[in-house]
Order: C-alpha cells, then sequence, then structure tokens
C-alpha cells in the first residue's frame, strides 16, 4: 500500500454517471477541482485533500481496503460489494434528480410473473448480483441469476424471464414496455470512511468539517434569497404570509417609514409569494441563488 501523509485526506469521488452532479455539489461547497476531465487524480484548492476519480462500484472496497479514507458511492454498492466502512451520512441527491435510485424486478408488461415467488426456477440478469441473491434468499425462491454487462432490459423476455435494474423515474422503462415488480432497495450516495480513518482525529475533523460543507450545499440546492424594501406599517401583513428557516431579517433603511426584508425560501416559495409581495406594496424584490444553508 502506498504511504500516505497523515495531515492528507485521501478521497475516492465516482467516475460516470454521479460523477458531474459530485464534482458540481463540491462546487457549491466552495472547493476548486480542476483536471477531472482527463485525469483520475485531479486537482483540488485544498492541500489537505486528494481527489481520486474511481467507478463508483469499486470505491466502498477501497476505502475497505484502506487505499482511500473516504469516498462517497452509493449505499447499493456498499451493500453489494459487503464492505465494512463506517456510514458518516447520506448525500440525498443522484444522477438526474434529487430523488433517490431504485433497484427493481422488472419483468414485460404481458408477463405472467405478478411477484417475486413467481420467479421459482426462472432466469434473472443482473448488474447488482449480491442485492439480487440476497433478496432472492430473504423470499425463499430458487432462480438463476445471471450478470449482465449493460443493456439490461432489452434482454426480457427472449433471453431470460426478469431483470433488476437501476431507475431514477422509471421512464425508460415505461418507454421499452416493461414493467415494476417489486422495488429490491433504494439508495443515495453516501459519504463513508474507513474505520481506522474515523478514529484518527485530525481526519475525524476534517471529515466533519467537509460533511458540514456538502450537507450544506445539499440544503441549498432547492432554496434562494429574497430581499425587499417594505414602508414599516405594512411589516406585520408581509411577515404572515412568509415562511423562513427562521424568522425573517428586518432591518431599517436610511429613509424614515422604509425597512428592508431578508428571507430565505424555496424557488417554488418565491414564485408563489412574489405577486402577493406587490399587492402588500413590496418594492426593489431581489431574488439571489445560495451556494450553502448551515443550520
Amino acid at each position: 500500500m502506498e504511504k500516505t501523509n497523515d495531515k492528507v485526506l485521501r478521497i475516492g469521488l465516482p467516475k460516470g454517471s454521479l460523477s458531474a452532479p459530485t464534482l458540481d455539489l463540491f462546487e457549491k461547497a466552495g472547493f476548486n477541482i480542476s483536471g477531472a476531465s482527463r485525469s483520475y487524480r485531479p486537482s483540488i484548492d485544498d492541500p489537505e485533500i486528494e481527489i481520486r476519480l474511481i467507478r463508483a462500484q469499486e470505491i466502498g472496497r477501497y476505502v475497505d481496503h484502506g487505499f482511500l479514507d473516504c469516498g462517497i458511492t452509493g449505499k447499493d454498492w456498499i451493500a453489494e460489494n459487503g464492505a465494512d466502512v463506517h456510514a458518516v451520512c447520506d448525500l440525498r441527491y443522484s444522477r438526474a434528480t434529487s430523488n433517490p435510485t431504485r433497484w427493481v424486478l422488472v419483468v414485460p408488461e404481458d408477463s405472467p410473473i405478478q411477484s417475486v415467488k413467481d420467479l421459482e426456477g426462472k432466469r434473472i440478469a443482473a448488474e447488482a448480483l449480491g442485492i439480487v441473491e440476497r433478496y432472492l434468499e430473504e423470499n425463499g425462491v430458487n432462480a438463476e441469476v445471471e450478470f449482465s454487462w449493460g443493456a439490461t432490459e432489452v434482454k426480457v423476455p427472449e433471453l431470460v424471464d426478469a431483470i433488476v435494474d437501476i431507475t431514477e423515474t422509471g421512464s425508460s422503462l415505461r418507454a421499452n414496455k416493461l414493467r415494476i415488480v417489486d422495488v429490491l432497495m433504494e439508495s443515495y450516495p453516501q459519504f463513508v470512511v474507513k474505520h481506522e480513518s474515523w478514529a484518527d482525529d485530525w481526519k475525524r475533523s476534517k471529515i466533519e468539517h467537509l460533511t458540514t460543507l456538502l450537507q450544506g450545499a445539499l440544503a441549498a440546492r432547492d432554496m434562494v434569497g429574497l430581499k425587499l424594501n417594505l414602508e414599516e406599517s405594512k411589516v406585520d401583513a408581509v411577515l404572515e404570509c412568509l415562511p423562513s428557516l427562521r424568522k425573517p431579517t428586518v432591518s431599517r433603511l436610511a429613509q424614515d417609514g422604509w425597512v428592508a426584508i431578508e428571507v430565505v425560501l424555496t424557488e417554488l416559495q418565491v414564485r408563489e409569494l412574489v405577486p402577493t409581495l406587490r399587492e402588500l406594496g413590496a418594492e426593489g424584490i431581489i431574488e439571489y441563488p445560495l451556494n450553502k444553508v448551515i443550520g
């Protein structure tokens, strides 16, 4: 194993479909990562962090074996590999949406298979063999499970009776006239750390600080700041219609009888509130993006 500096945290980030949203999350958290499209060792503007870009399927195993201190990978791949790691937190984002990814049992729309029990003696194709085999064992079903190298949805019904595939929205499955029979598990990315690194005071502190920034960036994902000016006599009416993480900030303006109000809201709330705020006399309404919301 390569010898590492005790004051450097080596973290694995996922290549592939999770790469772009993960790098975007780090940018929102305040980190500048460069060279990710050219190298599996991109640079980051924090001398105490080293990044390795690795397939999500492998990160848990490399953390478990000590080649990485920590990493971000799906809860599903931790389960698939049986990796012995400490899960610091869930990071609730995925490839295209904020929904969890789901491992689902799928058959053609006209298949007679209606439940896991109907898989007895059947053939199933999947990429996550461990997840599927445990699922069948838990349900007392004996079936043949074969590894799929991709394009799994095209294998039913000619090559196999059913597949287990990963989906966020299910739209691709519906487009291929496939039906979901059951959900084996839901998965978000997890920030995981090897037990020895979590026991190290410096590394644990660094990981906790990084976790706070990443979670703050996720919390700000659908949030915006809203500022507006208002006559002081109308403050109570406006405050009554404003939801907020905490009470809005109200500060006096240089002009007598006027105040400025600042609040954090979701973009949907702002869209619905702006007409009402205008009717109540608000002026100079400004919406601005947020990178982090840390409670």
